[in-house]
């Protein structure tokens, strides 16, 4: 009972946080700039884009569709000549395919597009840890279920990207649900689901590439989860062929122009620099694909399976050139599988404990941080908001790296022949 009133507490903070402080510092900060603020939903390009699409027959990829999107998201078109407007043009950088999952919306006003699917991530994020957990062949109970939906809920990345409306979340919704149904068996089903999730390639294609080579290893066991991922990547790809030929060599071109006006970095190029940073990503690429392959017989019900799979999403996270907090989402079932080792009190190295409370340390801290904002929100004047706005972000670019290197070190182990629950001594 008392860690479920904590982990509202903590949850609420985050909420709170998220609209009385910051929603109030970027209002004031944009006022200050003449920055333009519209609907500001991540959602809303894509579903002007099919909407285009689907009932007009328009190139959503085109400039005249990039110009409309800017009037809904900012507010108006955005000006070049102006310094302080912002650099994301808000196009359409998706697979078109995306719109086939849109589709149902279209005829709906935004505004009860938004609030429905506002609902329905809220929904997805707490349904995601029973996912995760039957992943990960971790049983608890339902108490302790609850307390996880609602700490996930109200994670920081997890309501910056539910406020946004990020198809992030779906993505890694999708990938959920494909995890626990591997863990189950239902591998055609599996692999419609990772084919889905490929509306955001960038985060679904490694674990996509690691679970090909897994389903390759057993084929004759296996081949029900290339089926299925094969016969619902024909249908998308087929599809989106049909609405708007030739539309690859424009997603790729949107891409191009994406990364050169928002200059994005992978979390380790950002914290290392360009050369150490791809230096350390190829390094940690490596690591995992030497343990990949060593586990890729494992059956999907496994424990070893459920490791693997977490840890190929902790290295998506640091190495796609993207920082934006909204992508730490994917590193949930690592934590899970990081707290469940913790928990069993497995025999390991001073120095390893001693890493697994900082990395603790750094995942908690942002609701460390906007407890204690939202306790003192009465007290703070303009001038302590602006200074202490970001306190929330201190630990944003740790907790990847932490908990990538934490789940590949537990992997390792496990992989060595440390017992699941081995008694500390």
């Amino acid at each position: 009972m008392i860690g479920l009133v904590l982990a509202l507490v903590a949850s609420a903070s985050t909420w709170f946080y998220m609209n009385r402080i910051l929603r109030a510092e970027q209002i004031a900060d944009a006022a200050a700039h003449h920055r333009p603020r519209g609907n500001l939903s991540d959602l809303y390009p894509r579903w002007l884009g099919a909407r285009e699409l689907l009932l007009r027959g328009r190139n959503p990829y085109s400039i005249e569709i990039t110009k409309e999107i800017q009037q809904g998201y900012y507010g108006r078109p955005l000006d070049a000549t102006r310094s302080d407007d912002p650099k994301d043009q808000q196009g359409f950088v998706y697979p078109v395919y995306v719109v086939f999952l849109l589709s149902p919306t279209l005829n709906l006003p935004f505004d009860q597009v938004q609030t429905g699917f506002r609902w329905f991530l809220v929904s997805l994020a707490a349904l995601s840890i029973v996912f995760w957990l039957r992943l990960i062949r971790w049983r608890i109970s339902a108490g302790a279920i609850l307390v996880l939906m609602v700490l996930l809920v109200g994670w920081l990345p997890m309501v910056q990207g539910i406020k946004l409306q990020q198809l992030t979340l779906l993505a890694a919704g999708l990938l959920a649900l494909c995890g626990a149904s591997l863990a189950g068996g239902w591998l055609l089903s599996a692999g419609g689901l990772l084919a889905l999730a490929t509306i955001k390639p960038q985060l679904a294609w490694p674990i996509a590439a690691w679970l090909l080579v897994w389903a390759l290893s057993e084929w004759r066991e296996r081949k029900r989860f290339i089926f299925g991922f094969a016969s619902v990547m024909g249908l998308l790809l087929g599809g989106a062929e049909l609405l708007l030929p030739g539309w690859l060599k424009m997603f790729i071109a949107a891409i191009g122009q994406y990364h050169q006006y928002t200059q994005n970095q992978s979390v380790l190029v950002w914290m290392f620099g360009s050369i150490a940073g791809h230096a350390f990503e190829v390094t940690a690429v490596l690591a995992c694909c030497v343990l990949l392959w060593r586990v890729r017989r494992s059956s999907s019900g496994d424990p070893e399976f459920g490791r693997a799979f977490a840890l190929v999403l902790a290295l998506t996270v640091v190495i796609v050139p993207m920082f934006a907090p909204y992508n730490q989402v994917l590193l949930a079932p690592a934590i899970l599988v990081l707290i469940r080792s913790d928990r069993a009190r497995e025999r390991v190295l001073p120095a390893v404990r001693i890493a697994r409370w900082i990395g603790a340390v750094f995942v908690v801290w942002p609701w460390i941080a906007t407890m204690a904002l939202t306790a003192g929100f009465l007290w703070l004047t303009p001038e302590l908001r602006q200074r202490l706005w970001p306190m929330p972000f201190y630990s944003n670019f740790m907790v990847p790296v932490f908990i990538f290197g934490l789940a590949l070190l537990d992997a390792w182990l496990h992989e060595a022949g440390l017992p699941e629950s081995a008694a500390a001594e």
